[in-house]
């Protein structure tokens, strides 16, 4: 079964001093290059946030851009032709394609879980997605719009919900 991919970029960073997550270091590439090469099989890859020079990707933004993730999963799914799709954040470097793959397998609308639901590493039904999005997403809380769809929570294994939020985390990704 195929499905796109959608991959958020957009946020400013703030707690990193405004720094372009997608561009971070990450094992001799970039944070952008790593979430591309997990999900390099889906049919459609859309990034939504600031376009960059990466090929066989389809670029999006939310009007006006930082609207927040809502906006910018509702940008990214404007370009979506599959039925399902793969939602996930720039700042994730411990996903992997089998993160990917078990979240797939569920066969129903999924989201990682470790010590919190991570709303932005998941895996959902299309024209469910659709359904539940406000017309005007700007500044709303994705998890109340997604939690509407009950996903089913996948068990992270270690490591792989982190996220890259704050100088500490940088630390961890520059030394793991």
């Amino acid at each position: 079964m195929s499905y796109a991919a959608i991959i958020l970029t957009g946020g400013k960073g703030e707690r990193l001093g405004g720094v372009d997550k997608a561009a971070l270091s990450y094992r001799d590439a970039t944070l952008l290059d790593h979430v591309l090469s997990v999900v390099d099989d889906a049919e459609q890859i859309i990034v939504v946030g600031p376009e960059k020079d990466v090929p066989n990707v389809i670029w999006a933004r939310e009007d006006p851009p930082g609207g927040g993730p809502l906006a910018g999963l509702a940008a990214g799914l404007a370009h979506v032709t599959a039925d399902r799709v793969a939602v996930l954040a720039v700042d994730q470097p411990g996903i992997t394609r089998d993160t990917i793959a078990r979240l797939r397998a569920t066969g129903r609308n999924a989201v990682l879980k470790d010590d919190r639901t991570q709303w932005l590493i998941g895996f959902w039904n299309v024209a469910e997605l659709r359904g539940v999005l406000p017309e005007d997403p700007r500044d709303l809380p994705l998890r109340k719009t997604l939690g509407l769809l009950n996903p089913v929570e996948v068990s992270a294994l270690p490591g792989e919900a982190r996220d890259v939020d704050t100088p500490a985390d940088l630390d961890t990704l520059h030394s793991g």
